[in-house]
């Protein structure tokens, strides 16, 4: 006689509790039964994932919450944007340019007159957007040019409180600029750019660095101040106004509703700069640092700083009436014209180094693209030819030290220095090539040992180049290589190309 089993339940597998009817399926029917199965699983799923979905999707609920809106479109603020078709959910953003950028100026009706020459350098009347914004409108018998930016005038600003004993208080006003430029509401903004009456800014240079950030994300971008004693005294975290900034609109439309607030809490602060970096602060924003920005913090002569501009797209330059003219024997503003004229050739190579050795004399050539060559009576390691020559002082104490980046020494004796060569003209030289000449610099005196002589005797340098594409912005940065094509007597001929694969710039 046969008792039957006991079945034992595992405690703690609660689904061996429910009783499940004994199917026996024969062979010939599996096959049928599977496929039936199968189907009913496709249909469970085809009906239940959506609902899922929409029940628990931030997305979904974005649109099924507003149902006035165009479900093919959000709006944020003042702008607009369109979602694409792509399957992946992914917005079809237009690529970030011009137009999308509006610019807030801060000026003065004492200093325009003086200073407007440096916008009208970079401004586009009817392309270019945004304000110059005055503390009090211009004299009425002044007519305002129509190369300058269209100005407008702060509010008044004497209900918030300044206690820095040693700063001015347009420093409120200036910090205001941003919320002011926003309030106006103007029409598919990505980007507000603040700036002082003396920045100039490149500006395919300025969008091209944008094109690398989501502008729907919160972004402040900028750079610090050359001098350590700046950095010191005000912030290493902070972007320096005169240099400019860029504030993405998400993080604008953020910042507006606490800056009034912030100007009061950071009252102790020196400048408008300071007290925007205090708000950013608050709402947990930092800095994110672009190396094509510059403050300008120096004293002197620039042209070591130029000459050995970083491995980025060259963004602005501040405080040119502070420092000597970048060309010699020419004014400021004309210096700024010629630079100009080698950058609307090819914006982001503008200044971009390129090294390499003349083997047949044991020549170094370090080129500055659009600027100023520097030839060598020797084999210099790329390691001391990409460092600044310390051709300047610091900003405040008018000192030789110290800088956020390493110098070298600019000797007196014309025997330890390169010969200098200086951008004289620029051309087009078939599709997507330029072809700049440079002309030996001869206000410096000259070394009269035989090793010089060569070098002395080239009076021109020629540099070919194809077009830069920006995009090479948006890949790991690497300087670009040159070879020497011209050994010979007279110009020196030098093309920049991309480097080969293992190319190195290294001695023999």
């Amino acid at each position: 006689m046969s008792f039957p089993k006991k079945s034992i339940q595992d405690p703690f597998k609660p689904w061996k509790f429910f009783v499940f009817p004994t199917i026996t399926i024969k062979p010939t029917y599996s096959f049928p039964f599977l496929l039936k199965l199968i189907l009913v699983l496709f249909a469970f799923a085809s009906i239940f994932c959506p609902l899922f979905y929409f029940a628990y999707s931030s997305q979904a609920h974005g649109y099924f919450s507003c149902s006035h809106c165009d479900k093919s479109q959000r709006i944020f603020g003042h702008q607009k944007i369109t979602i694409g078709d792509d399957v992946s959910g992914t917005p079809n953003y237009e690529k970030t340019n011009l137009s999308h950028i509006v610019f807030g100026i801060s000026g003065s009706s004492e200093t325009w007159n003086n200073r407007r020459h440096y916008n009208e350098l970079w401004w586009r009347p009817n392309i270019t957007r945004g304000f110059v914004w005055l503390d009090k409108k211009p004299l009425e018998n002044e007519s305002w040019p129509e190369t300058s930016p269209p100005y407008r005038i702060s509010a008044d600003t004497s209900r918030f409180k300044y206690t820095c004993s040693y700063g001015s208080r347009s420093a409120i006003r200036i910090a205001r600029i941003v919320k002011e430029t926003f309030e106006l509401g103007m029409d598919n903004v990505r980007w507000f750019v603040m700036g002082d009456d003396d920045t100039v800014f490149f500006l395919e240079n300025l969008v091209t660095v944008l094109q690398k950030y989501d502008h729907n994300q919160m972004y402040y971008i900028g750079a610090n101040s050359e001098s350590v004693e700046q950095d010191v005294i005000h912030s290493y975290t902070m972007a320096y106004g005169g240099g400019g900034f860029a504030i993405s609109y998400p993080l604008a439309a953020e910042l507006v509703t606490v800056l009034d607030g912030c100007i009061d809490r950071y009252a102790s602060s020196y400048g408008s700069d300071q007290k925007i970096d205090g708000c950013m602060r608050e709402i947990g924003v930092s800095l994110t640092k672009e190396l094509g920005f510059h403050q300008v913090d120096i004293r002197g002569n620039p042209y070591g700083l130029l000459a050995a501009h970083p491995l980025a797209p060259l963004v602005s330059l501040h405080h040119l009436d502070y420092v000597v003219s970048i060309f010699p024997g020419m004014n400021q503003i004309d210096s700024l014209k010629r630079l100009i004229n080698a950058y609307q050739v090819d914006p982001g190579r503008t200044l971009q180094r390129s090294f390499c050795y003349d083997l047949n004399r044991n020549w170094s050539v370090s080129v500055s693209w659009g600027y100023t060559v520097q030839l060598y009576p020797s084999l210099v390691t790329a390691k001391e030819l990409d460092m600044t020559f310390l051709t300047f002082l610091t900003w405040r104490t008018w000192k030789n030290e110290p800088f956020v980046f390493n110098t070298r020494p600019m000797s007196q004796d014309p025997c330890q220095k390169p010969v200098v060569f200086f951008l004289e003209s620029v051309e087009n030289v078939g599709e997507n090539r330029s072809l700049t000449r440079y002309r030996r610099n001869v206000e410096n005196v000259e070394c009269n040992g035989t090793e010089y002589a060569p070098l002395l005797a080239t009076e021109y340098l020629n540099i070919s180049a194809s077009t830069l594409n920006p995009k090479i912005w948006k890949m790991a940065p690497r300087r670009q290589c040159c070879e020497v094509i011209n050994g010979g007597t007279g110009d020196f001929q030098v093309k920049i190309r991309g480097c080969n694969p293992f190319e190195s710039v290294t001695p023999p």
